[in-house]
């Protein structure tokens, strides 16, 4: 279960920190994988990628607030495909140039988990595409926020 790790001073955010064997003992191998070695799920396989419910994606690491439902879209991709984060600002951005590419990696702002990529091929109104590993989120149905 995820605990709250962020510590907020007025509008200063402190990075979550925890130990490899913290993590490991938290996570899934397979969240371990994706989320904090920086890997990717197989496409088409994530259990979120066909949700259609109404809600909201959180950090499978720390729960901090990452999407909203009424973004998603279907890119066909075989990822989860977001056109604009949360209001809330906990996706932070990185150069990736792994893999012989160039692109720009998303990452949680809280724990600096791996979530995906960003690519600027998506639909109005951002042109933003946030392609999105399912084990990196957490779905939470609204009506359901604690």
């Amino acid at each position: 279960m995820c605990q709250p790790f962020l510590y907020r001073f007025d509008n200063f955010n402190l990075l979550m920190t925890k130990t490899e064997q913290q993590w490991r003992d938290q996570l899934t191998d397979e969240e371990y994988r994706v989320c904090r070695q920086k890997g990717t799920e197989a496409p088409f396989s994530g259990d979120l990628l066909d949700n259609e419910a109404t809600g909201h994606y959180i950090c499978t690491c720390c729960g901090a607030r990452l999407f909203e439902s009424d973004t998603k879209f279907d890119a066909g991709c075989g990822w989860p495909s977001f056109f604009e984060e949360s209001p809330e600002g906990n996706v932070a951005y990185q150069e990736d140039r792994s893999h012989g590419m160039i692109r720009t990696e998303i990452l949680c702002q809280q724990c600096d988990a791996h979530l995906g990529h960003v690519f600027p091929d998506g639909p109005p109104p951002t042109g933003k595409r946030y392609c999105v590993n399912s084990v990196s989120m957490k779905f939470i149905p609204t009506g359901n926020e604690s």
